[in-house]
This record gives structure tokens, C-alpha cells and sequence, in this order.
């Protein structure tokens, strides 16, 4: 039996900022639909041609990008909006973690609100006085339940709706994002929570940024893009198609990113306007070199005798990327050019976080390696067989320089690649270890 059935489910919302508008309610029904007088290009569908069924006593998660059409879903689930074409159907009471508090009035006192909230989700007063110590317990506010309202902070207010919707005990439970309510030890209590439900047969209808609480808790996943399904089933599959077309994006972002830093670089953008021309018709050394490089700014300089053409990032398959995980392979494959015969010349690359501290530095000089002979067009790949670091976005510094520190071509912090994990560790460096414990230290692993 289906708790929920959303069958080939259509929203279509109004464009605003468009010259045409109704001048009242009145003259809008007159004329018919609201809706279906306008122009194609005067609307947009938040949701086109949704199904989908979640079972009795099952979790299933909505996933997808901010404006895919989650929250939508969500609250024709619940009642709040009707969908413009298809059906929604609902069997058992419903309480929905979509707006906490939206009922709330700031004036009068949190007791008040839980009596009003209660009734509002189907309670009688009866019902909702015998909850009630249950409720505040939950929210944790038993010394400002007398409090107006209004002097609740942010959190207060999210975790005394929480509490309240929480522990109606409905039949479907819907919940849209609801997690950062409180501290650690209050989401933990939620998840709890949820775990009691889903043990009593409680059907959950979930929507979440959280892939991992999708995979853990939900039975079944649906991923939405611009208002479409694209995909549907198992949780980890279904998050796996998901996080994979989420690199592609960002894979596009950052080589985009990339390129116009790259071109700012290349007209001029860089410490000194570094480069300047001689008599003789040769470049020349910029006439301000930084003092410092970790604390130079983003740019490109050197008298480019010897230049670094182009910069690529390459992963274990060779394919040029963006996106790396945590423990795969890099290669930094420099394209390089003397436009005459050198015998003087050190390869460096730095490795910096998104707060500009170095992870890593080194270059070929630092490791004992003299320079012979170089002339025309070559390659040059630090290959870097383990990326152990944690999550987060790197910037890379490329350079060749004399011996003596004479700058050739220094690109400075024009070239990004980002570090993907689902360890959500901090710091910079995620070296390899093992945890280790004595026979009277016992963990379990969390399901997932």
C-alpha cells in the first residue's frame, strides 16, 4: 500500500516582472485562469510531469539542486499549494518540517503557540495538553515556554516548531531541510527521532542537501533537476548519478574559471605590470618583482625567455580534469617553450588552499636536480601519485626561474582544481592512519 502517490504532477508558476498584470482578484477570475491566459514566456514550470509512489512505513528522499523543484514537491505533498495538472494523493495525517513556526504569532507566549500550532495540525486541546511537557522537553525551552515569542532567538523559534510537528505523531511525516535547527547534540536528538519513526512504521518523506543522511536513512531516492525527474530507486545510486553530474558542473565552473584568470593574467593584471621591453626588442624582468610570492596577489610576470604556454590538470585516466578525490592521482602537465637556448632553469609548483597558506612547495632545484640544456617546445608533469588532502578548493602556483631566483614566467595563483571526500575531515593534509583500540573500546559503524 502507498502512503503517498504524486502521479505526472505539473506546477507552473507566473513570471513576475512581466508588463502585463491583473489590476485586482476580481478581474483575474473574470477573464478565467490566472494561469492559463498568460503567455508561454509570462510562466514557468517549478515541476513538469512528476510521479512517483513512496510505500507505507518507508523513508524516501528528494534530492537536487537549490530551484530543482524539491520544496515544491514538498508542499503539494502537504496541502500548502495544488499542482496545476496531475494528482497528489495522501493517505493518514500529515505534519510537515517545512516552515517551523510558520504559525507562530511573536507577541504571545511559547505555551500559547504550542496550544495554537497543535490545533493547527489536526490536535484537539485535550491532546495537545497531555504532549504538551513532551513538546517543551524536546525544544528544550522549559524556562522560556512563558516568553513571548519575539524574544526567542532564531534557533528557539525553528526548535519549538520542530518539537511541535514532531510530536503530533502523524502518519506521513515531510520533512524539507530542517536539520540545522539547533547544535550537535539537538540534530542528534532529531535523528533519533526519525530513527523511532521509521521503527514504527512511519512513512517519511524527505528532501535534503545531505547525501549522506539519503543513503543512511532513506529506502528510496529521487533526483530532480529543473523541475524533471532524472533519476529514481536506490538511495545510493541515485546520490552516485547525482554527486556525478554535480562534478561535471563544477568541472565546467572551474575550467571557466580557470581560462579567465588566465586572460586577465595575459593583458596585464599583475604585480608591477610586469612586463616591459627592452632595446633591443627582448621582454625583460618586470620592475617589480614581490618581495614576498605567498603573499603576492593573482598574476603572471617574467621576461618570458622561457614561458609556460599552458597549464593542464590530468587524472589517473589521463583525461584533463578539475575535480580529484581524495587519495586519486594528479599530474600538473605544464606546455612549455625557449624561444632560445637555455642552460640556466628551475621548475617549481606550489600548492596553496583557498585561504592562501601553502600546503605544498617545491622545485627541481630544491631537489638536487641541475639543470644541462633546454631549447624549443617541451613538457613538464608533476605527477603526484596520492592527493591526500582534505575537502576543499587548491590554487596552484607554476613557475620557471633562473637559479638565482631571476623570474622567467611566474603564474601566481591562476589555476584551481578542487578536492572532493565524504570524510568530512579539516585541515589541509589527510595522511593515511588506522584507529586501533583496546578489547574494551568498542564502536560500531554507522548503517548506511
Amino acid at each position: 500500500m502507498n502512503a503517498i502517490d504524486v502521479a505526472n504532477v505539473t506546477k507552473i508558476y507566473r513570471r513576475y516582472g512581466q508588463k502585463r498584470q491583473f489590476a485586482t482578484l476580481k478581474s483575474a477570475m473574470l477573464r478565467g485562469s490566472v494561469i492559463a491566459d498568460l503567455k508561454p514566456e509570462e510562466t514557468f514550470a517549478a515541476v513538469r510531469n512528476v510521479s512517483f509512489r513512496v510505500a507505507t512505513g518507508t523513508t524516501f528522499g528528494i534530492v537536487g539542486r537549490n530551484g530543482s523543484g524539491k520544496s515544491t514537491i514538498l508542499k503539494m505533498v502537504a496541502g500548502i499549494t495544488k499542482p496545476t495538472s496531475g494528482r497528489v494523493t495522501v493517505d493518514g495525517r500529515i505534519s510537515a518540517l517545512i516552515e517551523l513556526g510558520a504559525g507562530f504569532h511573536p507577541e504571545i507566549s511559547g505555551r500559547e503557540n504550542v496550544f495554537i500550532n497543535g490545533i493547527m495540525l489536526g490536535l484537539s486541546k485535550r491532546e495537545v495538553a497531555r504532549r504538551f511537557d513532551e513538546i517543551v522537553e524536546f525544544a528544550e525551552l522549559r524556562d522560556f515556554i512563558d516568553a513571548p515569542v519575539k524574544t526567542y532567538s532564531s534557533g528557539m523559534y525553528m526548535r519549538l516548531g520542530f518539537a511541535v510537528a514532531i510530536n503530533v505523531d502523524p502518519d506521513v511525516l515531510l520533512i524539507d531541510e530542517v536539520l540545522a535547527v539547533g547544535d550537535e547534540a539537538f540534530t542528534h536528538k532529531c535523528l533519533d527521532k526519525f530513527g523511532e519513526f521509521r521503527r514504527r512504521g512511519k512513512t517519511i518523506l524527505l528532501v535534503t542537501h545531505s547525501l549522506a543522511l539519503v543513503e543512511r536513512f532513506c529506502d528510496e531516492a529521487l533526483w530532480l533537476e529543473a523541475g524533471e525527474v532524472r533519476a529514481a530507486g536506490d538511495p545510493k545510486r541515485v546520490v552516485g548519478a547525482y554527486i556525478t553530474d554535480v562534478e561535471k558542473s563544477e568541472e565546467e565552473h572551474l575550467a571557466a574559471t580557470n581560462a579567465r584568470a588566465r586572460e586577465a593574467a595575459d593583458q596585464g593584471s599583475v604585480p608591477g605590470e610586469a612586463e616591459q621591453t627592452s632595446e633591443e626588442g627582448a621582454a625583460s624582468a618586470p620592475e617589480e618583482i614581490p618581495a614576498n610570492m605567498f603573499r603576492a596577489g593573482e598574476g603572471r610576470w617574467g621576461s618570458r625567455e622561457l614561458e609556460i604556454v599552458d597549464v593542464q590538470f590530468t587524472g589517473d585516466s589521463g583525461r584533463i580534469a578539475h575535480i580529484f578525490h581524495t587519495g586519486e592521482p594528479l599530474s600538473i602537465r605544464l606546455k612549455v617553450r625557449a624561444s632560445r637556448p637555455s642552460t640556466d632553469f628551475v621548475f617549481g609548483i606550489g600548492i596553496f588552499n583557498a585561504d592562501g597558506s601553502c600546503c605544498y612547495g617545491t622545485n627541481t632545484g630544491l631537489e638536487e636536480l641541475t639543470s644541462e640544456e633546454w631549447s624549443g617546445d617541451g613538457e613538464v608533469v608533476f605527477g603526484i601519485e596520492s592527493l591526500d588532502l582534505v575537502e576543499g578548493t587548491y590554487k596552484v602556483d607554476v613557475a620557471v626561474h633562473k637559479r638565482d631566483g631571476y623570474p622567467y614566467d611566474y603564474h601566481r595563483m591562476l589555476y584551481s582544481f578542487r578536492v572532493k571526500s565524504r570524510t568530512k575531515d579539516v585541515g589541509i593534509y589527510r595522511p593515511r592512519h588506522r584507529w586501533t583500540f583496546s578489547p574494551n573500546i568498542r564502536f560500531r559503524t554507522m548503517p548506511l
